[in-house]
Protein backbone atom coordinates (compact mmCIF):
# COMPACT_ATOMS: atom_id res chain seq x y z
CA UNK A 1 0.00 0.00 0.00
CA UNK A 2 1.64 3.10 -1.08
CA UNK A 3 1.46 5.94 1.60
CA UNK A 4 0.22 9.32 0.93
CA UNK A 5 2.83 12.34 -0.13
CA UNK A 6 3.20 14.68 3.26
CA UNK A 7 2.23 17.90 0.76
CA UNK A 8 -1.10 15.86 0.15
CA UNK A 9 -2.18 15.36 3.31
CA UNK A 10 -1.47 19.07 4.56
CA UNK A 11 -3.27 20.43 1.73
CA UNK A 12 -6.22 18.46 2.72
CA UNK A 13 -5.69 19.94 6.31
CA UNK A 14 -5.36 23.19 4.82
CA UNK A 15 -8.78 22.69 3.20
CA UNK A 16 -10.62 21.51 6.06
CA UNK A 17 -9.51 24.61 8.21
CA UNK A 18 -10.47 27.07 5.13
CA UNK A 19 -14.18 25.56 5.33
CA UNK A 20 -14.79 24.71 9.05
CA UNK A 21 -13.08 27.44 11.18
CA UNK A 22 -15.41 30.15 10.29
CA UNK A 23 -18.28 27.94 10.80
CA UNK A 24 -16.37 27.45 14.57
CA UNK A 25 -15.90 31.16 15.46
CA UNK A 26 -19.65 31.57 13.58
CA UNK A 27 -21.01 29.12 16.44
CA UNK A 28 -18.94 30.16 19.35
CA UNK A 29 -19.79 33.59 18.88
CA UNK A 30 -23.47 32.65 19.32
CA UNK A 31 -22.57 32.18 22.32
CA UNK A 32 -20.89 34.96 23.10
CA UNK A 33 -22.05 37.71 25.87
CA UNK A 34 -20.90 41.33 23.44
CA UNK A 35 -22.91 42.32 21.08
CA UNK A 36 -19.59 43.43 18.81
CA UNK A 37 -18.47 39.49 18.39
CA UNK A 38 -15.21 40.48 18.40
CA UNK A 39 -13.38 39.16 20.99
CA UNK A 40 -15.00 36.61 23.85
CA UNK A 41 -16.37 38.07 26.97
CA UNK A 42 -18.08 35.29 28.45
CA UNK A 43 -20.72 32.47 27.58
CA UNK A 44 -24.92 33.60 27.33
CA UNK A 45 -27.68 31.94 25.89
CA UNK A 46 -29.74 35.45 25.55
CA UNK A 47 -29.37 35.62 21.36
CA UNK A 48 -31.03 32.56 21.78
CA UNK A 49 -33.76 33.68 23.73
CA UNK A 50 -34.22 37.00 21.82
CA UNK A 51 -33.93 34.87 18.39
CA UNK A 52 -37.00 32.93 19.99
CA UNK A 53 -38.93 35.95 20.56
CA UNK A 54 -38.67 37.30 16.85
CA UNK A 55 -42.16 36.67 15.88
CA UNK A 56 -40.76 38.73 12.43
CA UNK A 57 -38.06 36.24 11.75
CA UNK A 58 -40.24 33.32 13.14
CA UNK A 59 -43.02 33.64 10.44
CA UNK A 60 -39.88 34.21 8.03
CA UNK A 61 -39.29 30.60 9.45
CA UNK A 62 -42.50 29.21 8.87
CA UNK A 63 -42.07 30.28 5.70
CA UNK A 64 -39.13 28.72 4.60
CA UNK A 65 -40.43 25.83 6.14
CA UNK A 66 -43.60 25.24 4.55
CA UNK A 67 -41.90 25.83 1.25
CA UNK A 68 -38.98 23.66 1.52
CA UNK A 69 -41.49 20.71 2.64
CA UNK A 70 -44.43 21.18 -0.04
CA UNK A 71 -41.46 21.77 -2.70
CA UNK A 72 -39.52 18.53 -1.57
CA UNK A 73 -42.24 16.48 -1.51
CA UNK A 74 -43.99 17.40 -4.54
CA UNK A 75 -40.27 16.84 -6.26
CA UNK A 76 -39.87 13.50 -4.63
CA UNK A 77 -43.24 12.36 -6.85
CA UNK A 78 -42.10 13.99 -9.79
CA UNK A 79 -38.36 13.14 -9.52
CA UNK A 80 -38.72 8.95 -8.93
CA UNK A 81 -41.14 9.23 -11.82
CA UNK A 82 -39.02 10.60 -14.03
CA UNK A 83 -36.15 8.68 -12.55
CA UNK A 84 -37.46 5.09 -13.09
CA UNK A 85 -39.33 6.16 -16.20
CA UNK A 86 -35.62 7.73 -17.74
CA UNK A 87 -34.12 4.56 -16.31
CA UNK A 88 -36.18 1.55 -17.27
CA UNK A 89 -37.92 2.36 -20.33
CA UNK A 90 -37.24 3.37 -23.88
CA UNK A 91 -39.18 6.10 -25.91
CA UNK A 92 -38.76 9.05 -28.52
CA UNK A 93 -36.69 11.93 -27.42
CA UNK A 94 -35.12 9.99 -24.30
CA UNK A 95 -32.02 11.95 -24.14
CA UNK A 96 -34.25 14.95 -24.90
CA UNK A 97 -35.84 14.56 -21.25
CA UNK A 98 -32.41 13.36 -19.58
CA UNK A 99 -30.89 16.94 -20.48
CA UNK A 100 -34.10 18.85 -19.67
CA UNK A 101 -34.27 17.42 -16.20
CA UNK A 102 -30.34 17.96 -14.99
CA UNK A 103 -30.98 21.67 -16.69
CA UNK A 104 -31.97 23.10 -13.81
CA UNK A 105 -28.58 22.17 -12.30
CA UNK A 106 -26.45 23.61 -15.30
CA UNK A 107 -28.43 26.77 -15.46
CA UNK A 108 -26.89 29.70 -13.56
CA UNK A 109 -29.43 30.13 -10.90
CA UNK A 110 -29.55 33.95 -11.57
CA UNK A 111 -30.94 33.16 -15.52
CA UNK A 112 -33.67 30.77 -13.86
CA UNK A 113 -34.67 33.25 -11.54
CA UNK A 114 -35.28 35.85 -14.31
CA UNK A 115 -37.01 33.12 -16.67
CA UNK A 116 -39.19 32.19 -13.92
CA UNK A 117 -40.35 35.74 -12.95
CA UNK A 118 -40.70 36.48 -16.55
CA UNK A 119 -43.37 33.47 -16.52
CA UNK A 120 -44.97 34.42 -13.68
CA UNK A 121 -45.83 38.09 -15.02
CA UNK A 122 -46.65 37.10 -18.67
CA UNK A 123 -48.99 34.67 -16.99
CA UNK A 124 -50.64 37.43 -15.13
CA UNK A 125 -49.71 35.50 -11.41
CA UNK A 126 -49.08 37.23 -8.63
CA UNK A 127 -46.16 36.70 -6.68
CA UNK A 128 -46.42 35.41 -3.35
CA UNK A 129 -45.56 31.97 -1.34
CA UNK A 130 -47.26 29.58 -4.20
CA UNK A 131 -44.79 31.21 -7.07
CA UNK A 132 -41.54 30.53 -4.52
CA UNK A 133 -42.97 26.80 -3.94
CA UNK A 134 -43.20 26.42 -7.78
CA UNK A 135 -39.91 27.52 -8.81
CA UNK A 136 -38.91 25.44 -6.41
CA UNK A 137 -39.94 22.26 -7.66
CA UNK A 138 -38.19 22.53 -10.64
CA UNK A 139 -34.76 22.69 -9.29
CA UNK A 140 -35.52 20.51 -6.76
CA UNK A 141 -36.63 17.63 -9.32
CA UNK A 142 -33.51 17.74 -10.89
CA UNK A 143 -31.61 16.99 -7.78
CA UNK A 144 -34.23 13.99 -6.39
CA UNK A 145 -34.23 12.74 -10.31
CA UNK A 146 -30.49 12.30 -10.60
CA UNK A 147 -29.97 10.77 -6.81
CA UNK A 148 -33.09 8.04 -8.03
CA UNK A 149 -31.45 7.46 -11.30
CA UNK A 150 -28.43 6.51 -9.19
CA UNK A 151 -30.34 4.59 -7.06
CA UNK A 152 -32.10 2.58 -9.70
CA UNK A 153 -28.29 1.90 -11.28
CA UNK A 154 -27.92 -0.56 -8.73
CA UNK A 155 -31.86 -2.59 -8.39
CA UNK A 156 -32.11 -5.73 -11.10
CA UNK A 157 -34.96 -5.25 -13.19
CA UNK A 158 -35.70 -9.06 -12.59
CA UNK A 159 -36.95 -8.36 -8.86
CA UNK A 160 -40.06 -6.58 -10.49
CA UNK A 161 -40.92 -9.53 -13.15
CA UNK A 162 -40.39 -12.50 -10.61
CA UNK A 163 -42.83 -11.13 -8.65
CA UNK A 164 -45.14 -9.87 -11.58
CA UNK A 165 -44.49 -13.83 -12.79
CA UNK A 166 -45.91 -14.61 -9.01
CA UNK A 167 -49.15 -12.79 -9.86
CA UNK A 168 -48.37 -9.41 -9.07
CA UNK A 169 -49.99 -6.73 -11.38
CA UNK A 170 -47.07 -4.50 -12.74
CA UNK A 171 -48.06 -1.15 -10.42
CA UNK A 172 -47.76 -3.61 -7.27
CA UNK A 173 -45.13 -5.12 -8.08
CA UNK A 174 -43.17 -1.50 -8.21
CA UNK A 175 -44.88 -0.59 -4.95
CA UNK A 176 -43.59 -4.18 -2.98
CA UNK A 177 -40.34 -4.60 -4.86
CA UNK A 178 -38.43 -1.56 -6.43
CA UNK A 179 -40.03 1.21 -4.31
CA UNK A 180 -38.63 -0.38 -1.14
CA UNK A 181 -35.12 -0.42 -2.82
CA UNK A 182 -35.71 2.79 -4.23
CA UNK A 183 -36.21 4.12 -0.78
CA UNK A 184 -32.35 5.16 0.27
CA UNK A 185 -32.47 7.21 -2.86
CA UNK A 186 -36.07 8.98 -2.86
CA UNK A 187 -35.32 9.88 1.30
CA UNK A 188 -31.85 10.90 0.42
CA UNK A 189 -32.65 13.17 -2.75
CA UNK A 190 -35.86 14.88 -1.23
CA UNK A 191 -33.46 15.68 1.68
CA UNK A 192 -30.78 17.22 -0.45
CA UNK A 193 -34.30 19.00 -2.04
CA UNK A 194 -35.38 20.03 1.12
CA UNK A 195 -32.33 21.60 2.61
CA UNK A 196 -31.76 23.33 -1.16
CA UNK A 197 -34.94 24.81 -0.97
CA UNK A 198 -34.49 25.94 2.63
CA UNK A 199 -31.62 28.10 2.36
CA UNK A 200 -32.05 28.88 -1.44
CA UNK A 201 -31.74 33.21 -2.25
CA UNK A 202 -31.68 34.19 -5.38
CA UNK A 203 -34.60 32.41 -6.88
CA UNK A 204 -36.94 33.16 -3.97
CA UNK A 205 -35.54 37.09 -3.91
CA UNK A 206 -37.07 37.37 -7.76
CA UNK A 207 -40.56 35.40 -7.21
CA UNK A 208 -41.99 36.05 -3.83
CA UNK A 209 -44.66 39.11 -3.20
CA UNK A 210 -45.58 41.05 -0.21
CA UNK A 211 -45.84 38.96 3.08
CA UNK A 212 -44.00 35.91 1.64
CA UNK A 213 -40.41 36.69 3.37
CA UNK A 214 -38.29 33.52 3.54
CA UNK A 215 -35.42 33.05 6.47
CA UNK A 216 -32.75 33.44 3.89
CA UNK A 217 -34.37 37.33 2.61
CA UNK A 218 -35.08 38.02 6.06
CA UNK A 219 -31.19 36.88 7.35
CA UNK A 220 -29.91 39.11 4.05
CA UNK A 221 -32.13 42.35 5.14
CA UNK A 222 -30.53 41.97 8.58
CA UNK A 223 -26.77 41.43 7.46
CA UNK A 224 -27.37 44.79 5.69
CA UNK A 225 -26.83 46.16 8.55
CA UNK A 226 -24.55 44.40 10.52
CA UNK A 227 -23.79 40.43 11.65
CA UNK A 228 -25.89 40.78 14.89
CA UNK A 229 -25.71 37.86 17.65
CA UNK A 230 -28.92 36.89 16.84
CA UNK A 231 -27.70 35.95 13.23
CA UNK A 232 -25.08 33.88 14.37
CA UNK A 233 -27.57 32.24 16.70
CA UNK A 234 -30.07 31.32 14.01
CA UNK A 235 -27.03 29.89 11.65
CA UNK A 236 -26.30 28.06 14.53
CA UNK A 237 -29.30 26.14 14.44
CA UNK A 238 -29.63 26.33 10.67
CA UNK A 239 -25.99 24.18 10.82
CA UNK A 240 -27.07 21.98 13.32
CA UNK A 241 -30.68 20.91 11.48
CA UNK A 242 -28.88 20.47 8.21
CA UNK A 243 -26.38 18.62 9.48
CA UNK A 244 -28.80 16.28 11.55
CA UNK A 245 -30.76 15.87 8.61
CA UNK A 246 -27.89 15.00 6.53
CA UNK A 247 -26.72 12.13 9.53
CA UNK A 248 -30.38 10.49 9.94
CA UNK A 249 -30.09 10.23 5.57
CA UNK A 250 -26.81 8.40 5.99
CA UNK A 251 -28.16 6.35 8.96
CA UNK A 252 -30.95 5.35 6.87
CA UNK A 253 -28.96 4.35 3.83
CA UNK A 254 -26.21 2.18 5.69
CA UNK A 255 -29.41 -0.09 7.52
CA UNK A 256 -31.23 0.02 3.68
CA UNK A 257 -27.72 -1.25 2.02
CA UNK A 258 -27.08 -3.87 5.47
CA UNK A 259 -31.11 -4.96 4.78
CA UNK A 260 -30.84 -5.48 1.39
CA UNK A 261 -26.79 -6.61 0.62
CA UNK A 262 -26.53 -3.51 -2.30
Amino acid sequence: MLNKPKWLTALAFLVYVFLYVPIIILVAYSFDESRLAVRWTGFTLKWYEQLFSDQVLGAALLNSLIVAVVASLVAGVMGTLAAVGLSRYKFAGKQMYQALIILPIIVPEIAMAVSALSLFVAMGVGLSLATIIVSHIVFCVAYVSLTVMGRMQGIDPKLEEAAQDLGSSPVMAFIKVTLPLLMPGIVAGCLMAFVLSLDDFIITQFTAGVGSTTLPLRIYSLVKFGVSPEINALSTIMIVVTAGLTFVAEAIRRRRVVQTGS
